[in-house]
């Protein structure tokens, strides 16, 4: 979505024509959700995607004909039946609504409509998460098409309109701290993006690089510590933001004051050792989420060493060991799979508790092995 932003950003500041397609409603089964956005440009090509398959085609079809036409911002709804299910003949049942936002090389975009562009693209980039409101229906006597940007405390941000409604808007959005999900409600599309998650991989050998390249490909923002330089190297975590280098209890003595619930934390050193003095540490910080590898009975004796060290036996209780869901994992890749998945559900769901509800409960004696 940001390289997306950022090519829209570049089309409005060169004047180059476009259509800006977004999904901003779906009901039921649909093979993109409320947020997926696509560029149509006037020679056919395009850049994102809505999903693929008829709905995708028929959109882009529109869009390039509407290019000598369509004015102002139009919605198009589909019901993914026998007339638009995928290509190879498969029906999700759903509906989807698409918002298509033309802009003309003849027709200078608006300073509102560049400038709400250009901070959605700031907050983004920024990962501190905002909420879009935009107007699908005259409910509140508002244009559709109109835009609203809200910071993550709901501050307002920008708007696409001259005359921006605020008075009207605000009362509606949903806080972040919430975690709400898109929704339609009142005339509006509200499209919340959450504050991303830095994930803070504490050793850098096979596990936490092959966690890392996966966990980049779904927004978390890399950090990897390792007291060996060659781990932590950028040809090894090229996705990593902060590559640190040192000793790893002294680094994390510094580290953890700065630590927020925005922060996700994964223990997967090279022994024992180093597991324990990294969960010495992590184990009453700030994390959102904290998780080390290892078998059950390496567990319970890390455990049992820290509480003998003074760490309360309460803190221990919320750290994810074995981390990851039981999936069987056999190979460091599906380690990795099993490690993300349950990050990507945590972040999701809101709760640890609730993440691991979301799963079948493991029968006694099973768990993941290191």
């Amino acid at each position: 979505m940001l390289a997306l932003l950022a090519e829209l950003n570049a089309a409005l500041a060169q004047g180059g024509s476009c259509i800006y397609c977004v999904v901003v409603e779906t009901r039921g089964s649909t093979p993109q959700k409320a947020g997926a956005a696509m560029i149509v440009y006037p020679d056919g090509r395009q850049s994102g995607t809505l999903g693929g398959g008829c709905v995708e085609a028929e959109v882009k079809r529109l869009a390039i004909r509407a290019f000598q036409e369509m004015a102002q911002p139009e919605l198009f709804t589909f019901c993914l039946d026998n007339d638009y299910g995928w290509d190879d003949g498969l029906i999700c049942g759903g509906r989807m609504t698409i918002l298509a936002q033309p802009f003309w090389t003849t027709r200078s975009a608006p300073a509102p409509v560049t400038t709400y562009y250009q901070r959605l693209y700031e907050l983004m980039q920024g990962g501190r998460g905002c909420t879009e409101a935009i107007i699908v229906s005259d409910a509140l006597g508002l244009p559709v098409g109109d835009r609203y940007l809200f910071e993550a405390t709901n501050q307002p941000v920008a708007s696409t309109s001259p005359t921006p409604r605020w008075d009207l808007v605000s009362p509606h959005v949903t806080p972040l701290a919430e975690r709400p999900k898109p929704a339609t409600r009142q005339g509006m599309a509200f499209i919340p993006t959450l504050p991303r998650i830095t994930l803070l991989i504490v050793g850098g050998g096979h596990v936490g690089q092959a966690v890392a390249q996966l966990a980049a490909q779904v927004d978390f923002d890399i950090w990897v510590l390792d007291d060996r330089d060659r781990y932590v190297s950028l040809e090894r975590f090229p996705t990593a933001s902060r590559r640190l280098v040192g000793d790893i209890g002294t680094t994390l003595r510094d580290l953890v004051p700065t630590l927020t619930p925005q922060t996700y934390a994964i223990i997967v050193t090279r022994g024992h050792n180093h597991d324990e003095e990294a969960l010495y540490h992590l184990a009453r910080s700030a994390c959102g989420y904290v998780g080390m590898i290892g078998s059950k009975r390496k567990i319970r004796m890390i455990f049992d060493d820290l509480v003998a060290q003074g760490i309360p036996a309460e803190a221990l209780t919320s750290v994810h060991a074995p981390l990851g869901y039981n999936i069987g994992s056999q190979t460091v890749p599906e380690i990795a799979i099993s490690i993300v998945a349950e990050l990507i559900a945590c972040r999701n769901v809101g709760s640890s508790a609730a993440a691991r509800w979301s799963w079948k409960p493991r029968r006694t004696g099973e768990g993941a092995e290191a």
